[in-house]
């Protein structure tokens, strides 16, 4: 399943999140599958979330299922019962393969009201020339630091229309699109704004507003992300029960 996360919805945390899918599952009907054990619990996992504060047109999970659903039901049905901004955008049955492995590489945008262009610009050429470019992260075992450039594959600066921030500090809306490998640890946007502040001193006025465009495998013949769920989208194969005959809705 895709879904996106637009909005206030931004600053949902992910077990928030969670407690509105199962919430959701359950007012939806689905036939739901559930773990073994003393505190069973529903088959639902998440792959390559993004962190909270941050939006989404791209998030995606799998929910186990105890007998074969219309896919177009399970989006309908989860639609409707999501809050406003947690939008169902696609569902399909899922076949063999893991959906997180398909989740190589993230497509963002980061918008950056006030911002200067071509500082921005300089700062971009500046962190693609570099062989690394170090960062550190305060993670829950503390400090870490980090390369945020071998992640990145691409980085364009763009001009965008102004915004309410940008209007207020007289300026225009600067936009960052960069296409990051997924890795261990994450590199995320923010780091590479910290990137850019370390190799360019290149820092916005404002907060930026990042969005997640989309995520999945890389075409390495094109550079162009592929959708994670065309290999789930042949409509005449029957269901193939999994283990305990669940099936799989992803």
């Amino acid at each position: 399943m895709r879904y996106a996360k637009r909005g206030r919805l931004r600053f949902t945390s992910h077990r928030d999140i969670s407690r509105a899918v199962e919430r959701a599952v359950r007012r939806a009907g689905i036939p739901v599958a559930y773990s073994a054990g003393f505190s069973p619990h529903p088959k639902i996992s998440y792959a390559g979330a993004a962190p909270t504060g941050v939006a989404s047109e791209a998030e995606y999970l799998e929910i186990g299922v105890t007998t074969p659903c219309v896919p177009d039901q399970v989006r309908q049905g989860l639609d409707e019962s999501l809050p406003p901004g947690l939008d169902v955008l696609d569902v399909v049955e899922a076949g063999p393969g893991g959906l997180a492995d398909r989740l190589e590489v993230s497509d963002w945008e980061v918008r950056l009201p006030g911002a200067d262009r071509e500082l921005a610009e300089v700062a971009a050429e500046k962190f693609l020339a570099a062989g690394t470019v170090e960062v550190e992260r305060l993670t829950k075992k503390g400090p870490r630091r980090f390369d945020a450039r071998e992640a990145v594959l691409g980085l364009v600066v763009s001009e965008g229309a102004d915004r309410t921030a940008a209007q207020m500090l007289g300026g225009p809306c600067v936009i960052l699109r960069m296409v990051v490998r997924h890795m261990t640890p994450a590199v995320r946007p923010d780091d590479v704004l910290t990137g850019l502040r370390l190799v360019a001193d290149f820092a916005p006025p404002v907060p930026p507003e990042v969005t997640r465009l989309a995520q999945g495998p890389l075409d390495v013949s094109t550079g162009a992300l592929a959708d994670p769920l065309d290999l789930d989208r042949d409509t005449t194969r029957g269901g193939e029960a999994g283990p305990a005959g669940e099936y799989v809705v992803g």
